[in-house]
């Protein structure tokens, strides 16, 4: 069947939702499927752009930017996306009928467009939501529960309503669902993350020599420098762990709040972390394949779980794990029951500093953390176990 998959970054992007969609596409098609993925693009010129790789037919439509714009700007561009993909690729969507809708969120912006599409092609729709919002931004103090709030919960619940299926990403999400009485009026399923097990043309690209950071055992963090990712946390434990000579922190990527933790990395003169612009997917994987440790920061105050997509690029390349995160985060009792990494809730400093300089002064420790992982990747998070598991509500279409 031909399958639509709906999602606001999509490859070259290193946002992890991208490099998600892309891979459920892939494995959709190796199934004998045909995946059409629909994306919003800053870059293009024309209104939209159609390209087909792989047997992935790729439509790509102009809009304002999201990523790099300010959060009043960001939250206009996303408010206006279903309208705007709507108006931009309707002759598209009118000649390319389709089966089976699959829609990533973030954003929230995606359910008037779903539900246009499900009427116009009588088909079925799957939410894969992995953020819950606004809750996550109340939570870490960015939202008030205002007229603004009351809009986005609007806009949340016409996301929900326009799915047949929803697919979370965590236990704990299934409870925020059963908590907050959701469950009663939408179908929901834990999905976990997924990654494909065989990346090709991963290049080497010597990049520790490039960046001059020959014996240093590098701390990486990949993806975005957003509010949710409270950066500060990472910055704070490189500060106080400055004093080790051999450790260096790597944070690649783009965010809201690039430009003030650049400020105060220079402010501070912390001299043991830099900050990478964003790179194509493949650079970044082939970074990824050559440092230490894989970071995951998260804000203490959010109340809705999140499994960082990175996270999976983490495993993949076999790399331990330390994490920061929030209170309740079933990521936690999953690295540490599979002995995949070191996990802390975001202010244990303390113990975040200890185990960094555990994992610094012990290669052998990092080597048995990253198998653990990659072993936990396979048996859990694997792309074709979420491929299946989607398409198994819908076989009597195929």
């Amino acid at each position: 069947m031909r399958i639509l998959l709906l999602v606001v970054y999509y490859l070259p992007s290193t946002m992890s939702s991208a490099k998600l969609i892309h891979d459920l596409a892939t494995e959709f098609h190796r199934l004998g499927h045909d995946p059409v993925v629909v994306a919003p693009d800053e870059s293009i010129s024309d209104d939209t752009e159609i390209t087909r790789d792989n047997g992935i037919a790729v439509l790509r439509v102009r809009t304002g930017k999201i990523k790099t714009a300010s959060r009043v700007l960001r939250g206009f561009n996303e408010a206006i996306l279903s309208t705007l993909i709507w108006e931009k690729g309707k002759r598209f969507f009118k000649d390319n009928p389709c089966d089976l809708i699959v829609y990533y969120s973030p954003t929230i912006f995606f359910g008037s467009l779903v539900q246009r599409l499900k009427k116009l092609y009588r088909c079925p729709s799957y939410l894969i939501l992995r953020d819950i919002f606004p809750q996550w931004a109340v939570d870490a103090g960015v939202l008030k529960k205002g007229l603004a709030y009351r809009y986005f919960k609007l806009k949340e619940f016409q996301n929900y309503r326009a799915a047949d299926i929803i697919g979370v990403q965590s236990p704990a999400n299934l409870n925020y669902f059963k908590e907050n009485d959701l469950d009663r009026q939408y179908q929901t399923e834990l999905l976990y993350n997924w990654a494909t097990l065989k990346e090709d043309n991963i290049q080497p690209g010597n990049y520790r020599e490039r960046m001059g950071l020959q014996g240093k055992v590098v701390f990486f963090y990949g993806g975005n420098l957003g509010v949710a990712q409270d950066m500060d946390n990472i910055i704070r434990l490189a500060k106080n762990i400055e004093n080790v000579q051999n450790v260096h922190f790597l944070l690649v990527g783009d965010g809201s709040e690039k430009s003030r933790l650049i400020s105060n990395i220079v402010s501070n003169q912390i001299t043991n972390i830099t900050i990478h612009d964003a790179v194509g997917q493949q650079e970044y994987l082939s970074m990824l394949s050559e440092f230490d440790v894989g970071l995951i920061s998260l804000d203490r105050n959010l109340r809705t779980q999140n499994f960082p997509g990175k996270l999976l690029g983490y495993m993949y390349h076999s790399m331990p794990i330390l994490a920061s995160i929030n209170p309740g985060n079933d990521l936690k009792d999953i690295l540490e029951n599979n002995n995949a990494g070191l996990v802390y809730i975001n202010g244990e400093d303390s113990l975040l500093v200890s185990s960094a300089r555990r994992l610094a002064g012990s290669e052998t420790l990092r080597r048995q953390l990253g198998l653990n992982a990659r072993a936990l990747l396979e048996s859990t998070f694997s792309v074709s176990k979420a491929a299946q598991q989607i398409l198994s509500h819908f076989t009597r279409m195929d």
